[in-house]
């Protein structure tokens, strides 16, 4: 019965470790021989520009990257490059009450993104993504909405970028 359970043990680190080489538990798969990402400045070129939005994006994405990889971050010669830029953020009335006015308003962002693997140029893409938050017309968009709204909106788009890049999804 011991000898039993040294060989299950046995079994399933050598299964761990024999899939260590190219997937993650975050469903990423990259390369062995890839161990650096960069991530290039997103400007805002959308037509309301909201200040400190390009940081906050730009910054959001690093965080998800070294989150869900073992990847080192740098500044130049990244072996996977990640660049692009704001195109558009707009607020637009949702839904109308019975005085034809606005009951919720929508917060939509894209951003274009190209993506560059050094090590494989077979996945690099330029692709558009984007994402919305709805809110009540009453509010405005400042403070815990506009969090909220940022925090949700930067969620999706980031992790849409991660799957279209390194989970290929």
């Amino acid at each position: 019965m011991r000898f039993l359970k040294y060989i299950v043990l046995l079994v399933i680190v050598v299964s761990i470790n024999g899939c260590a080489g190219g997937y993650s538990f975050t469903g990423a798969s990259i390369s062995s021989d890839v161990k650096s990402f960069q991530v290039n400045f997103f400007q805002n070129n959308a037509l309301l520009v909201e200040p400190g939005l390009d940081r906050d994006f730009t910054n959001s994405l690093i965080d998800l990257l070294l989150n869900q990889t073992n990847l080192d971050l740098v500044k130049s010669n990244g072996h996977l490059i990640y660049e692009g830029e704001i195109t558009e953020y707009r607020i637009s009335p949702t839904t109308a009450t019975a005085e034809i006015t606005a009951a919720q308003n929508r917060l939509t962002m894209t951003v274009n993104v190209r993506f560059f693997n050094m090590k494989n140029e077979e996945d690099n893409f330029e692709q558009r993504f984007s994402f919305f938050y709805d809110y009540p017309a009453s509010a405005q968009l400042t403070g815990a909405v506009r969090a909220a709204a940022y925090e949700e909106i930067f969620e999706r788009l980031t992790q849409d970028i991660f799957n279209a890049s390194l989970a290929k999804w």
